[in-house]
């Protein structure tokens, strides 16, 4: 099925290895390869190829379905979180510039955002994409040792929504201001939403926690929960509504915000996940120097 077979000497263990058997249907994870400085941003397409950055080194990688790992682009404007919107773009926080990306197919770049209210974000870290073509995106502060400023313009760490255009094709973000959608926040960094558009999640991982939220018609969110006590770098979903968190390996949640399961990764930190494979069973996992993978019994959403 895969090219890259290597297994990590690493188990599941955490809640019960019963539930655990729920949702993962190996014993350990698998590597693909370890030749990056530091793997994040994994999503994937419509037929299963898996993408993901080595932000470090400015490149985003391709693992497609047929077991083949090449250098999708240079210069990736280091790319972080990432997301494929319906037209089949590669929609990429590129915090180089603080600016937020669209990559079609052809690999030209589209600059969907450059600031709000006139001053730089702090740097976009992760999105998700509604079916309306709108765009969550969360908006830490982290020093990068590529940027010249010393400090932020905004005066808050915060998440903000991107509405999709009023006019022409809505699949699509216009080039507009975004929104603020919730400004109490340390630290917001992972993000993702139900597929049927009405619950959203987000990490804050300067707190060590993660919230639910409605989301409103208009692209605003309502009724702030506390999902769990564990903030996460990326996030993502299987179809049962279980929430994939990230940090130290990958913990599993259930929709009650019960844990399922620990998957651990031989990594000092994992940064995020998708699922992917043309059956969208197999997780792959950005974690430090390394892309892993391992399958699971459900399949995922995006």
């Amino acid at each position: 099925m895969y090219r890259y077979w290597a297994v990590a000497s690493c188990w599941l263990f955490g809640f019960g290895q019963l539930r655990a058997q729920e949702v993962v249907a190996d014993t350990g994870v698998h590597l693909v390869s370890r030749q990056f400085s530091f793997t994040e941003g994994a999503s994937v397409d419509k037929r299963g190829n898996v993408f993901f950055t080595d932000q470090p080194n400015n490149r985003i990688w391709e693992y497609d379905v047929h077991g083949r790992l090449s250098i999708f682009l240079d210069s990736a404007g280091r790319s972080n979180g990432m997301y494929f919107d319906r037209l089949g773009r590669l929609v990429t926080c590129a915090d180089e510039n603080e600016q937020l990306w669209a990559i079609g197919p052809d690999k030209k770049v589209q600059v969907l955002l450059r600031d709000v209210g006139g001053r730089r974000l702090n740097g976009p870290n992760d999105l998700w994409i509604d079916a309306s073509g709108g765009i969550y995106i969360t908006d830490p502060y982290y020093q990068r040792p590529y940027w010249t400023r010393t400090k932020p313009e905004m005066d808050g760490e915060r998440v903000y929504y991107l509405a999709a255009g009023g006019t022409g094709d809505r699949s699509v973000a216009a080039t507009l201001d975004a929104r603020i959608v919730d400004s109490d926040l340390v630290k917001p960094n992972g993000i993702v939403g139900t597929p049927d558009g009405k619950y959203l999640y987000v990490a804050d991982i300067g707190a060590g926690k993660t919230y639910k939220y409605r989301i409103n018609p208009d692209g605003s969110l309502s009724d702030r929960r506390l999902f769990v006590m564990q903030g996460s770098d990326g996030m993502t979903l299987d179809e049962r509504g279980d929430v994939y968190l990230t940090g130290d390996g990958v913990t599993v949640y259930d929709t009650a915000g019960r844990k399922i399961a620990h998957i651990a990764v031989p990594e000092p930190w994992t940064a995020n996940l998708c699922f992917g494979g043309r059956d969208k069973k197999t997780l792959f996992i950005t974690a430090s120097e390394g892309l892993y993978f391992i399958r699971m019994r459900v399949r995922g959403v995006e």
